[in-house]
């Protein structure tokens, strides 16, 4: 199966590679600098450009099995708009070029999933801290889900560094955080491989949690 990582160059990007390369798939990264990425595997390839570049884009997805987004803006204050757009471009590509699968890693807190923070910890991470990156995740969200792929959102607790463990959970119902709740990177790298093998949450939104 080949993947193609957008975000490929960020801490769980590059987790999400490595753990695919070692499950056996073939990897298309797409990055703005070569030098982003210091792997080097025969089954990786590395795509660089700007999520603007719609030829290069669809270079790297044409052919592949599934795309993945860990794409994150740099800025708690600032507007993402060349993601947004970049997010926009891929699903219209896709679409074009008939690759169905994308999976695409937001964050607890965006669209419903603000509901399941109690107060005040949903004004204080949803409503102030992280109110323009989430703001930035419900429109990509929203693009992905009006259109014609099969889609998987993951919306993960705050994330960390730590190991990878088979302590998981995660769900689509509606729930009720206790504390802040977090899940080590590595975890999500996984849980977003498992999802290329499991229909249990496409076209679905799901919250992960260690």
């Amino acid at each position: 199966m080949k993947l193609v990582v957008f975000g490929a160059s960020g801490k769980t990007g590059s987790l999400l590679i490595e753990q695919a390369l070692a499950s056996g798939y073939e990897v298309n990264a797409y990055v703005r600098t070569q030098e982003s990425i210091k792997l080097v595997h025969p089954d990786l390839k590395v795509f660089v450009g700007q999520l603007s570049d719609k030829n290069k884009l669809r270079l790297a997805i044409i052919g592949a099995d599934a795309c993945i987004s860990t794409l994150g803006g740099a800025s708690l204050t600032k507007h993402s708009h060349q993601i947004i757009q970049g997010i926009d471009n891929i699903v219209s590509i896709m679409e074009e070029v008939k690759v169905k699968r994308i999976i695409y890693l937001s964050s607890i807190g965006a669209g419903t999933s603000r509901n399941y923070m109690p107060q005040p910890i949903r004004f204080f991470i949803a409503d102030l801290m992280l109110r323009v990156p989430l703001a930035d995740h419900n429109v990509n969200e929203n693009r992905i889900t009006q259109s014609q792929l099969e889609w998987t959102i993951i919306r993960p607790g705050g994330l960390t560094d730590g190991a990878k463990s088979d302590n998981l959970k995660h769900g689509t119902e509606n729930m009720k955080m206790k504390g802040n709740q977090r899940i080590s990177r590595s975890n999500v790298a996984a849980f977003i491989l498992n999802q290329l093998t499991n229909s249990n949450y496409v076209n679905k939104s799901v919250w992960l949690f260690e």
